[in-house]
């Protein structure tokens, strides 16, 4: 049962044949490059602000920031450096004011952009299962081909009711309902 030189350049040259080529990859990279570009370019100018915003928000330099901004304010108003008179006396009414407001608008922000990435979300997954039914509906035309095929040459089927099924068309409606009510929630 050892497996032979032949055997194994055979299993190699299948496994070559399978993978795609390096030309069919970049081809792919491209379309996903293209895809992400145009959803970057059909963005609103609000959009951009929005993401730019919430991009250096979530950045270390604007902790940092912070950090430095609400130290020298305290400082400031805590009477620590000479000859400044406090502007915002503890318990720093104006800071609270000020932050809120940040708070308020980064959060606005902060949900524009969600909202944004699940557009782009579910636009992706709608591509997927698009993508999806394609190829289930192509493997449904190749088998019942490779059926007729075997017919055609006298090779006997044996009775495989699996296989029977899968040379069905998927009705992707009664998945769905199945799905909801299969799963729990």
């Amino acid at each position: 049962m050892g497996s032979t030189t032949k055997d194994i350049d055979e299993n190699s040259q299948a496994a070559a044949a399978s993978k795609p080529s390096d030309a069919q990859e970049q081809k792919n990279i491209e379309s996903i490059m293209k895809l992400e570009r145009d959803a970057i370019h059909s963005r609103s100018a609000a959009e951009h602000i929005a993401d730019k915003v919430t991009t250096f928000a979530g950045s270390t330099p604007f902790v940092m920031l912070h950090i430095i901004w609400f130290g020298v304010w305290v400082i400031a108003n805590v009477g620590l450096i000479p000859g400044l008179k406090a502007f915002d006396p503890f318990p720093f009414s104006f800071l609270t004011l000020v932050v809120s407001l940040e708070a308020i608008f980064l959060t606005l922000l902060v949900l524009m952009s969600q909202n944004r990435m699940i557009k782009e979300a579910d636009k992706r997954t709608h591509l997927d299962l698009q993508l999806n039914m394609l190829a289930e509906q192509e493997s449904t035309v190749l088998l019942r081909l490779v059926q007729r095929i075997g017919v055609h040459l006298g090779v006997a089927e044996a009775e495989d009711q699996a296989a029977q099924e899968l040379a069905e068309e998927t009705d992707v409606h009664r998945l769905a309902k199945k799905l909801d009510d299969e799963l729990p929630g």
